[in-house]
């Protein structure tokens, strides 16, 4: 397998980012250097949106993702800084990175180089799910979560890192037109084929799927389909719906605490609008 290289700040990480990860992902195992705070600063002299710990996180959470490593001294946007256990075969960047500098630096280095046209990261293409864990002879429990996963955040991340700990996870994305009716007009702020790619696209999760049904059991013919053993929820997601539904279906009902990964501010979906 090739090793390629991707740079940059990944700050505000949305679906574009994602995608140029994933088909970046089919070339080789893929290498972030992340640029810090300071290299973010230097490079395009703004504060980054988000802090160089929230987006290593994040970014290590994609499946596309074999490695991410930390650039803490600003050399130039067209050249790689060295990483010692990383010899890249290829550096891969958008249309929008491109430049002669790039060209010529990979040229001078024997580096392959390659740009990744707009027109090629467009959609949302359903991703293979990840395999099923098998611990021993005994089959892993099945576990499932459901929500909106609107504008995915590092705290939803941390939820579904959790979630995952209990077992093979699976995700039930909610259709918007349940999410409009739950939450009120304007909402999603994306459509549910984005926010399905998005949530899957996340290492921890087996498999997602849109909701069919409606209210806070939206998901009820989905469960009946998997047949989790456990369904999780976090303190918000508590209702006494899905808590009445798992006694009468002898599924194992279980509320994690709402609480970032340590050191990372807290996110909520709603809150970061125009952020």
């Amino acid at each position: 397998m090739q090793r390629v290289v991707v740079t940059g700040s990944f700050d505000d990480l949305r679906s574009r980012h994602v995608r140029f990860l994933e088909e970046a992902s089919r070339l080789g195992d893929v290498y972030v250097l992340l640029w810090s705070d300071e290299v973010v600063h230097a490079v395009h002299g703004v504060v980054s949106k988000f802090p160089q710990e929230e987006r290593l996180y994040f970014l290590q959470a994609i499946r596309f993702v074999a490695q991410v490593s930390l650039v803490t001294h600003p050399i130039g946007r067209d050249v790689i800084t060295p990483i010692d256990e990383i010899k890249p075969d290829l550096w891969v960047v958008d249309e929008t990175s491109d430049s002669p500098q790039k060209r010529a630096y990979c040229e001078a280095h024997g580096l392959g180089y390659l740009v990744l046209k707009e027109s090629g990261l467009l959609g949302f293409p359903i991703t293979q799910p990840n395999q099923p864990r098998n611990a021993g002879p005994l089959p892993h429990k099945k576990v499932f979560v459901t929500g909106s996963f609107d504008w995915l955040h590092s705290g939803h991340v941390r939820f579904l890192e959790e979630a995952s700990e209990l077992g093979d996870l699976y995700v039930g994305v909610g259709h918007d037109e349940n999410i409009r009716l739950l939450k009120g007009p304007g909402h999603p702020m994306f459509s549910q084929d984005e926010r399905l790619y998005m949530v899957q696209a996340i290492r921890f999760v087996t498999g997602s799927v849109i909701t069919s049904g409606y209210r806070w059991m939206d998901a009820a013919p989905e469960i009946a389909r998997i047949r989790p053993d456990l369904y999780v929820v976090n303190e918000d997601g508590d209702k006494p719906e899905k808590r009445a539904f798992c006694e009468e279906h002898h599924i194992e009902y279980v509320v994690l605490k709402r609480a970032p990964k340590d050191g990372l501010p807290k996110r909520e979906s709603t809150s970061l609008r125009g952020f």
